[in-house]
């Protein structure tokens, strides 16, 4: 496996911290949401993170597919908006993910073949997979 590119992230202070990127974009505060126990700050906090990366990661695999297919998108206006869970059961904490896909011009068929091929090829997908669950929707126009 051949690497492209490396980013080096840093998370001083667990949940309550702050994180900062070797190449400062990321450089901010973390707060614990009221729902676990936090004082719900203006910190971000992991699930967060987690859930923008997955979701511009995803939009980038649609974009990907679309493109290798001739599938003509709008890219400004395709949106991905992920909702992460953190839960808790009786054997302790876990994640889950829904992906809301927002593709405009698409009809529901290439839509939802768009979003399935991207869930095998997006990286976040990859390493989630079998790990969490991780439902996928597509929005269309009304």
């Amino acid at each position: 496996m051949k690497t492209l590119y490396e980013a080096t992230t840093q998370a001083v202070g667990g949940r309550k911290g702050y994180v900062k990127s070797d190449n400062s974009p990321v450089d901010f505060n973390l707060s614990v949401p009221k729902s676990m126990g936090g004082d719900g700050g203006d910190g971000a906090n992991p699930e967060q993170l987690f859930g923008a990366a997955y979701a511009a990661c995803f939009g980038g695999a649609i974009q990907s597919v679309a493109n290798s297919e001739g599938i003509k998108i709008d890219e400004e206006e395709l949106s991905v908006t992920a909702i992460i869970g953190f839960c808790k059961d009786d054997d302790g904490f876990f994640l889950e993910a829904t992906l809301d896909c927002y593709i405009p011009g698409v009809d529901l068929e290439t839509g939802e073949d768009l979003v399935e091929k991207a869930h095998e090829v997006c990286p976040f997908s990859k390493a989630t997979r079998d790990n969490i669950t991780v439902n996928l929707n597509l929005l269309l126009d009304e």
